[in-house]
């Protein structure tokens, strides 16, 4: 739902901190339902992070996911998962472990896991 113009009937500002895991790979139609989300919320001014975890580590690849990073998606990456998958740590993402996905967990108002 986009509020344009009028009193958004959601009542969602930037306060509001939404928390999405991704363990599906990027083959798997979780992706574009987390991609829909991701914009939604962005345009209701929503703050959104993404944790990668498992086969999800493989969608940091996703030019799609690196434009919303610059949109103001905060996204994460299993550091374990992406060694695995060798997936090199880069700027992109913040690279971390449980410890951060237990951050992400308890500081966001929701939290949706897709896996």
């Amino acid at each position: 739902m986009e509020c344009r113009g009028q009193e958004c009937p959601l009542n969602l500002d930037m306060n509001k901190k939404l928390g999405i895991l991704l363990s599906t790979p990027p083959s798997d139609k979780n992706l574009e339902t987390v991609m829909g989300l991701i914009s939604a919320a962005l345009r209701n001014n929503v703050s959104v992070y993404l944790y990668l975890d498992d086969d999800g580590v493989e969608c940091i690849k996703d030019s799609r996911l690196l434009s919303m990073s610059g949109d103001g998606l905060k996204l994460s990456v299993c550091a374990y998962g992406a060694q695995k998958k060798g997936i090199e740590p880069s700027d992109v993402a913040m690279f971390g472990g449980l410890a951060v996905l237990s951050e992400l967990i308890s500081a966001c108002d929701r939290f949706i896991a897709f896996g």
